[in-house]
């Protein structure tokens, strides 16, 4: 890439934020596919393996949103080394990131693996689905060893300002996913029929291909992978940098399929319909938002590069962008799921009880995100300037502090209707109340930069 589009300090912010944001947009929708490919095809097997499927949702977001953790510690760290122009910083942190993100993903294989049926037990899943859950998770959970290395390599890449690359690994990994899937899972072609297994088989082997190509770039091409000399002995000060970002951030991701688990858990007393259904409408919306979550990645080296050279004003125009563009998109989504709810749901299911869930929970809950999506894209922004505590403070409060006591409430008091209005009231009045507390925080920092200036 030429130096000026590398450099994110210069240039028409909105011209950088749609460089940068389109790929990662695309990057995000073939990692997104992944999952919804799986849905769909075992879906096709019944109600029992959609079950099944829906109660793995919480555990592999939170291990997915481990590895999230490192990746915008990554982008934060690197964007803003970047800024700084601390280029030999930038080759030793991006070397130990690498290594460190691969142990943490055998660690929480065995984890994983170990502790399989009393994590799930913990959750309330019924007997009959754990043989299906322990079919998909073993191989998942090996799977994701390989998935760490391209999350953090890429968040490297996208750091210099190159989100095509990045997009182009996931989106080879997610066709090999979604070509794999119905041949493993249903035994065509003259392979055996493996069901919900095949789906697990299917990510390993995307998420394989994806670190191979990510290796390649990083450190064939770019040259940002030096093992000799390994630095070891700052090997700790890399890990600081990166953790500071990394375990709030990492915290702060994890809280929201914490809260997940907790909501399926009450779901699951009134039966494996009612999972199934939740797990389609977390889809739907994981799919409806893949924009502002390539919007969020976007702008992240944006923040982190203009922040490391002190370039406030050009922080708060991407942030008047992009949280303005995310009101207006979050309008729009719940306008659509309101409308087509039934006929959405009726894509990964025929069951009209299921159909049934799914509607509800889009006619009560979407209404919401018109202010709720804007505390997501308030989190992106303080990790990415190195400020991951007051993310950390919305997160927990919002979901722990708030949500949790709120479904608890409106489970007791209306069963599955109070628990959707609960989760579509919190959005609603603690994402305005967070809005307005980041905004003033923002003009505060810039009225300090112009008195500097002065």
């Amino acid at each position: 890439m030429s130096r000026s589009k590398r450099d994110l300090t210069n240039g028409p912010i909105l011209s950088h934020m749609l460089r940068m944001s389109i790929p990662m947009t695309w990057g995000i929708f073939a990692i997104i596919s992944f999952q919804l490919a799986d849905l769909y095809f075992i879906g096709l097997l019944g109600t029992e393996p959609l079950a099944a499927i829906s109660f793995t949702i919480p555990v592999t977001t939170i291990v997915f949103n481990v590895f999230l953790g490192l990746t915008i510690a990554m982008s934060s760290v690197l964007s803003r080394q970047i800024g700084e122009k601390n280029h030999d910083r930038v080759i030793r942190i991006t070397t130990h990131g690498v290594s460190f993100s691969f142990l943490v993903g055998i660690t929480l294989a065995l984890i994983g693996i170990i502790f399989m049926t009393p994590i799930f037990g913990l959750m309330g899943i019924h007997d009959n689905l754990m043989p299906l859950v322990r079919e998909y998770m073993h191989i998942w959970f090996i799977g994701n060893i390989f998935l760490s290395i391209p999350m953090v390599s890429n968040a490297a890449i996208r750091a210099h300002g190159n989100t095509m690359f990045p997009a182009i690994v996931m989106t080879t990994a997610a066709l090999v996913n979604l070509i794999l899937d119905p041949i493993l899972i249903f035994g065509l072609l003259g392979f055996p029929e493996l069901g919900i297994k095949g789906a697990a088989i299917a990510s390993l082997i995307g998420d394989l291909c994806a670190m191979l190509a990510a290796i390649y770039m990083l450190g064939f091409r770019m040259k940002l992978l030096r093992f000799k000399p390994f630095y070891a002995h700052k090997f700790g000060d890399s890990l600081k940098r990166l953790l500071f970002i990394a375990l709030p951030a990492g915290i702060t991701s994890i809280v929201q399929p914490v809260t997940s688990a907790v909501i399926i858990g009450m779901l699951a007393s009134y039966g494996a319909e009612t999972v199934a259904a939740y797990g389609i409408v977390s889809r739907v919306e994981a799919f409806a938002f893949i924009v502002l979550m390539g919007l969020a990645g976007g702008m992240s080296p944006i923040l982190g590069q203009n922040w490391g050279a002190k370039a406030y004003e050009r922080v708060n125009e991407t942030l008047r962008i992009a949280l303005g563009f995310s009101f207006l998109w979050a309008l729009g989504v719940a306008i659509v799921l309101f409308f087509f709810a039934e006929h959405i749901a009726g894509i990964f299911s025929d069951d009209p009880h299921i159909i049934e869930i799914a509607r509800l929970y889009f006619w009560i809950v979407p209404i919401s995100y018109i202010t709720g999506n804007l505390i997501m894209g308030w989190s992106s922004a303080f990790n990415a300037i190195g400020m991951p505590q007051r993310s950390l403070i919305m997160i927990f409060g919002k979901n722990l502090l708030v949500l949790v006591p709120a479904v608890l409430i409106g489970n007791y008091l209306y069963g599955v209707n109070g628990i959707f209005c609960a989760i579509a009231s919190v959005n609603l009045v603690l994402g305005f109340v967070f809005h307005l507390w980041n905004r003033q925080t923002c003009k505060k920092k810039q009225h300090e930069a112009d008195l500097t200036k002065e």
